[in-house]
């Protein structure tokens, strides 16, 4: 439920009084006497339900922008009048009520901090998201996604789309851009920082590590999960549940790629920074599209004869430029889950070859210890390179002709040229634990 206060400009006094009469709505007027040009002031009880269509009719009747409304939450109205009007406009809580775009407009507003608290908080959210994956800790970078206060510009940038508030709209887009450099500029800072001091984890590889790999080589599900969150993000705006745990969402789509585009930068890996920040774009444009496609589609845009034309083409460019850029931005993202299926396919069908080898006579003395797809390590889009196999037996050394015999037999299932490599574990005695022996055979189609 919600009180509403109007304060009515002159000569509009009985045109708004006769809509209010004509809704069945219970009213208190007062005489306005600071002679601002108001001749009263108008409060009366509304379902939650029926506050947008009864402000359109207000607007209608000469409510414009220069007139005080104020909506505010009201715990309970004991009126026999307002449980009719409740029931004319469908019973139901308060929480899951479609919110107005007048509330709407404030409540996106709200959500976006001043820009220097904003700044700040997405500096602390980059320094906790670039130390969680450079340390590989999921629970770090979980924590940096609840510092970011991402929400608020991501929605507000649509709702001043829909509605016409260019203010809020040009707002929302400075912040979300704004944001995601300011992140991207302080992981490239920390992360230099940190392979100045030779923090590299293990002397390894920096893409090898969990928590940063799967975001410098995306695929087409982190097109659904921001989305999601995209969608998440409006529903909690517009029905009135918890934004908090929608606010980590979007800021899961964001904050880590954008931490690990700063991390790949500063240690010069342009093919891995260019697919991180391909999934910032991505996110960025999925969030969106997702929030200006639930906005406009719940009916959240001018009603008025005159105000649907003005936002309708407004809202149609910007969904085709947001919807364009992702279909490209998706084309090489389409490319790597092809990547993804087809290395489990191969693995798969490798495993089976492998244990089929293995079983022939000439070396059922062997047993699979493991067999591994390796990628070429060509970010953004990679391809196979080899597929390890390991193996026990009980003496050391390769076994002639196996390399070649697994290559014969893995080769079929691959698309392109495949080197078989195959690594020798000696079996000790029960008990005992077992030694890697170092030698390794190979077997490609060049050889």
């Amino acid at each position: 439920m919600r009180y509403i206060e109007v304060t009515v400009p002159e000569g509009k006094r009985q045109r708004v009084l006769d809509v209010l009469e004509d809704e069945g709505i219970e009213y208190v007027v007062s005489d306005e006497t600071s002679d601002r040009g108001y001749t009263a002031v108008v409060r009366f009880p509304l379902p939650t339900r029926a506050v947008e269509p009864t402000l359109d009719r207000l607007r209608e009747a000469g409510i414009g922008d220069e007139s005080s409304v104020v909506v505010i939450d009201a715990e309970t109205v004991i009126s026999e009048r307002f449980a009719t009007l409740r029931d004319q406009y469908g019973s139901g809580s308060q929480v899951g009520a479609r919110t107005s775009r007048q509330v709407l407009r404030t409540k996106a507003d709200e959500l976006t901090p001043p820009f220097p608290i904003y700044a700040v908080m997405l500096l602390i959210s980059a320094v906790v998201a670039t130390a969680g994956l450079l340390a590989d800790s999921p629970a770090v970078v979980i924590g940096a996604m609840v510092i970011a206060p991402l929400l608020g510009p991501a929605l507000a940038a649509n709702v001043g789309i829909v509605t016409g508030d260019d203010r809020l709209k040009r707002s929302g887009f400075r912040y979300q851009l704004g944001g995601v450099a300011l992140v991207i500029a302080a992981s490239i800072g920390l992360a230099a920082l940190a392979r100045l001091a030779g923090l590299e984890p293990a002397g390894v590889d920096i893409v090898v590590v969990a928590e940063l790999e799967e975001r410098v080589s995306p695929n087409l599900f982190s097109i659904a999960v921001a989305l999601g969150a995209g969608i998440a993000g409006i529903l909690s705006l517009t029905r009135g549940f918890s934004e908090a745990i929608v606010g980590v969402m979007i800021a899961a789509a964001l904050i880590p790629p954008s931490a690990a585009v700063g991390i790949t930068v500063a240690w010069g890996m342009s093919g891995a920074a260019t697919g991180a920040a391909t999934l910032v774009l991505v996110n960025l444009l999925s969030i969106n599209v997702a929030a200006l496609g639930t906005l406009w589609f719940g009916g959240y845009r001018p009603q008025g004869l005159f105000e649907v034309s003005p936002t309708r083409r407004p809202t149609y460019v910007y969904g085709a430029v947001f919807a364009a850029a992702l279909l490209v931005l998706a084309a090489p993202l389409a490319g790597i889950t092809l990547l993804d299926f087809h290395t489990t396919e191969l693995e798969s069908s490798a495993e089976t070859e492998v244990e089929s080898v293995l079983n022939e006579s000439a070396y059922d003395h062997l047993e699979t210890d493991d067999v591994v797809v390796e990628l070429d390590g060509d970010y953004p889009i990679q391809s196979v390179d080899r597929v390890v196999v390991t193996v026990t037996g009980g003496e050391p050394g390769p076994e002639p002709g196996l390399a070649d015999r697994l290559h014969e037999a893995i080769e079929p299932h691959a698309d392109e040229s495949l080197i078989v490599e195959v690594q020798y574990v000696i079996a000790e005695e029960r008990g005992e634990p077992a030694d890697a022996d170092p030698s390794i055979e190979r077997s490609s189609s060049d050889s």
